[in-house]
């Protein structure tokens, strides 16, 4: 999937979801080819970003291809 094809389907406030279905956070936006989720759902209060590579599909929800685990492994925090 292009970064730019998911600059149109990846809107502000959307579930991000990991590859077992389970809630990962809410999208605050893109930053350039990385999704940046809210504060407000994280469990240490901060923004954490991780690359748009980790997506396999959006449809009313973005779908990851990785588990919960593996995504806070790579995942920065700012």
């Amino acid at each position: 999937m292009s970064v730019a094809s998911l600059h149109d389907q990846i809107k502000e406030h959307m579930e991000v979801v990991c590859s077992k279905g389970m809630h990962v956070g809410t999208v605050d936006h893109l930053v350039g080819d990385q999704i940046k989720l809210t504060r407000r759902d994280s469990e240490d209060g901060k923004h954490h970003l991780f690359p748009t590579s980790m997506v396999g599909s959006v449809d009313t929800k973005v779908h990851l291809l990785k588990p919960c685990d593996e995504l806070k492994k790579i995942w920065t925090t700012e």
